[in-house]
């Protein structure tokens, strides 16, 4: 059960009270739902990359540079759980998170991420619940990327799942500083004084990595024009 930390935190439950028989019931509930999860990311994945093919066809270049999909892990899960105030149950997550299934869509121009997004959220099954658009309105440290959380049908043999799935959009430059500022929230080791002085430069690389994004934009604009 060590690779497998949903069913170690059950069975210490098991251990504390709980039946064997609520015990396999639970493991396999969650394993079931994370399976709907990861069904949802693959049909969002394909509905993007249809776009980025029929996009294609028109312009010459597809306007998707890579896609890449993720499920929280079971601690991820939990802890985001135990900062809400939320029990640790299935129907807990699918009421309270909508981040448990992820898609990140990589783009090489601005312009690409809003025509993305549009195409995207005109089609029938996308339900929008969310948009938070930190390209416009930054976060204070610097962060940029289009966020929708969408909800889609998963159909299953004998039913249909709504299912959330948080979307991101965001640039190659947008990409490269989000992880570098990602590694460095989770080196708490470093020297306080050492994560401040990155807490800046990270700063400044965003407003370098916004301008490069506009200039990048203009410059393929008017080659677009001039074609």
């Amino acid at each position: 059960m060590e690779d497998r930390p949903i069913l170690r935190k059950l069975y210490d439950d098991f251990q504390n009270g709980r039946s064997f028989d609520e015990f396999i019931e639970s493991a396999d509930e969650f394993e079931k739902l994370m399976s709907y999860y990861w069904c949802a990311v693959r049909e969002v994945e394909t509905k993007f990359r249809v776009l980025d093919n029929q996009l294609s066809l028109g312009k010459k270049r597809n306007p998707i540079e890579s896609i890449k999909t993720r499920l929280k892990s079971f601690q991820s899960i939990q802890g985001k759980l135990q900062k809400l105030e939320q029990p640790l149950s299935c129907n807990s997550i699918e009421n309270n998170l909508n981040d448990v299934a992820g898609i990140r869509v990589i783009c090489s121009y601005v312009d690409d991420i809003y025509m993305l997004a549009d195409c995207f959220l005109r089609q029938d099954d996308i339900t929008l619940l969310q948009k938070k658009d930190y390209i416009e309105n930054p976060k204070p440290n610097g962060y940029r990327s289009l966020h929708l959380i969408i909800e889609i049908p998963v159909f299953l043999a004998e039913e249909t799942r709504m299912v959330k799935v948080e979307v991101q959009l965001r640039t190659i430059a947008m990409e490269t500083w989000a992880n570098l500022e990602h590694n460095m929230r989770y080196k708490k080791q470093l020297p306080q004084e050492m994560l401040s002085k990155i807490s800046d430069m990270l700063n400044e690389c965003a407003a370098m990595s916004h301008s490069l994004d506009i200039k990048m934009q203009e410059i393929h604009d008017i080659i677009e024009n001039e074609q």
